[in-house]
Formats: structure tokens, sequence, C-alpha cells
């Protein structure tokens, strides 16, 4: 399922990608130093999650217990899909040729990058 995130709701992804299930209270606590938020604004937010299909509810002892419904390896693949369509035309080779002009890789990036295509090599694409 391709699930296209807003940054507020990546904010309410990660604590419950770390451990869940997690309560609204539990949720709008871990969130508000960051964002400031209100438990209304929180409870706005996994509303909008859950219509989405990221995010799911049961009904606890006292509490609704939320789970995440996608996997973050999901949401980053479809946040680097619509990041690369958005700002380069769908062209990694274009971003990365970006990245080299700029010189904003450093040795361990062209390391990890390396590692990564011997990798797509081996296992034949």
């Amino acid at each position: 399922m391709k699930v296209n995130l807003s940054d507020a709701e990546w904010k309410l992804m990660k604590p419950l990608w770390d451990r869940a299930p997690r309560t609204m209270m539990e949720l709008t606590a871990l969130v508000r130093e960051d964002t400031g938020w209100s438990k209304s604004t929180v409870i706005t937010m996994l509303s909008r999650l859950e219509a989405k299909g990221a995010v799911r509810h049961e009904e606890g002892l006292r509490a609704k217990q939320y789970y995440p419904l996608i996997r973050r390896e999901e949401a980053a693949r479809a946040e680097t899909e619509s990041f690369l369509s958005r700002v380069y035309g769908g062209s990694l080779g274009l971003m990365m040729s970006a990245m080299v002009d700029s010189h904003a890789l450093t040795e361990e990036d062209i390391a990890q990058l390396s590692a990564i295509l011997d990798k797509a090599k081996e296992d034949g694409r």
C-alpha cells in the first residue's frame, strides 16, 4: 500500500514504529515538546492517519490502542519516490549528479553508495 505522509504525520508515525501499541495520551506526551500539539490536535492527526490507512486502533481497557498499518520502509520508499518525482523528474541519476556537483557527499556516503550498488549488481538488478 502506498501512503504519502505529511511532515506532521511522520511525527506521529515515528513513535508508533518505535513501539506499538500506543495510546493517544502517550503519543501526545511524546510529540508535545517537539510540536506543541494538544490532545485535540493529536486526535485529529490520528483520525487523518486512520483515514489514509496508515494507522488503526483497538479499544483498550481504558483507552484506544493505536498501531501502525504501514511499515516505516514502505513510507520511506513512497516519500523517496515522491521527492524524486517532484524535484528531479523521477531521475535518481540526476539527483546523484547534483549531489556530486555540490560536493554534498562525504567519503562515508560514497562508501555506502558503492556498497549498495555492489549489492544490487550481485542481486542481478
